[in-house]
């Protein structure tokens, strides 16, 4: 089995375009532009309160990045979606949702 920090290195550094700024045996993080994202492989239990399960990256091109995701082996489980949050003011964005490499879920989200 292939090692999964390499494939979480793979999906998020040449997939993404993230850049890794480091990696070691269980985990590996990256740089998101405005922080960093830090992922870990070797939890055995359950998720519990707290976890994060989902999360958004803020793109300048959904489409582009869905793309990617399928073109290479992931699911892209909602489909490229253009919404509007109905926050005051209005919140119009254009979203799609992938899992990620240890079963994260990840929204791409570009504000209209």
């Amino acid at each position: 089995m292939q090692n999964q920090v390499v494939i979480l290195s793979h999906f998020y550094k040449e997939i993404l375009e993230l850049e890794e700024v480091r990696a070691w045996d269980t985990g590996c993080m990256f740089n998101t532009g405005a922080g960093l994202m830090e992922i870990f492989n070797d939890g055995e239990c359950p998720l519990g309160q707290g976890t994060i399960r989902h999360f958004a990256l803020a793109t300048d091109d959904v489409d582009a990045c869905a793309k990617k995701v399928k073109e290479a082996g992931y699911e892209v489980f909602i489909e490229l979606n253009d919404i509007v949050i109905s926050s005051t003011p209005e919140f119009p964005a254009r979203i799609a949702f992938c899992r990620g490499p240890v079963g994260e879920e990840i929204e791409f989200f570009q504000e209209r």
